[in-house]
């Protein structure tokens, strides 16, 4: 199959637990985190985890609610937002975005430096920083050196619960999606293996 990210992960849901040979186009995170390229040979595999928001809906890189980091601007307000993470708060208080991760790089930069989309673990950020910090933060982006940051909170999971004071915007695997004020998201381990 071929495709983004989005593609991928309606694929691997439907075959789950299968080899799936897949040819990312340019917009793909999961491929770039992984060393995928277009022409890759096929004779290597890796397993790799998926983020399930709902029994019929996985993601296999990011999902984004609220807005994302290299969106960030100053105009941007902070709302409420509450964060568990396997059953345990992580987080209370105001934010602009939560990031719960799979892989490692979200719009092709390098927002989570040490995702790995088959360690069994989803990443969780949160990213609360102030106005005069996010210019600075972007720059940082595509290295992977905007962390460790105090204004941009940390866990690893298998299970994250994420809600907001009011209707934020959510985006699933680089597609957007209807606002929500909560999400849950759970590992899926060893959903699907891919081939190299």
């Amino acid at each position: 199959m071929a495709g983004g990210d989005a593609e991928l992960a309606a694929s691997a849901r439907l075959h789950r637990g299968e080899l799936i040979r897949f040819e990312p186009d340019g917009t793909s995170d999961l491929a770039r985190a992984i060393g995928l390229a277009r022409s890759s040979s096929g004779h290597e595999t890796i397993t790799i985890d998926a983020l399930e928001l709902a029994a019929d809906d996985w993601a296999v890189n990011m999902v984004v609610v609220g807005r994302a980091p290299d969106r960030l601007r100053r105009v941007h307000r902070r709302v409420g937002c509450g964060v568990e993470v396997d059953g345990r708060s992580m987080w209370r208080g105001p934010a602009t975005g939560v990031i719960v991760a799979n892989g490692e790089f979200l719009h092709g930069r390098d927002v989570v430096p040490r995702g790995h989309p088959g360690d069994g673990h989803l990443e969780v950020h949160v990213h609360a920083l102030g106005p005069g910090q996010r210019a600075l933060m972007r720059e940082r982006l595509a290295s992977g050196t905007h962390l460790p940051h105090p204004g941009i909170a940390t866990a690893r999971g298998t299970r994250a619960v994420v809600r907001f004071d009011r209707p934020v915007s959510l985006e699933v695997d680089g597609r957007r999606r209807p606002a929500v004020t909560s999400i849950s998201v759970a590992l899926v381990p060893g959903a699907f293996t891919l081939a190299l």
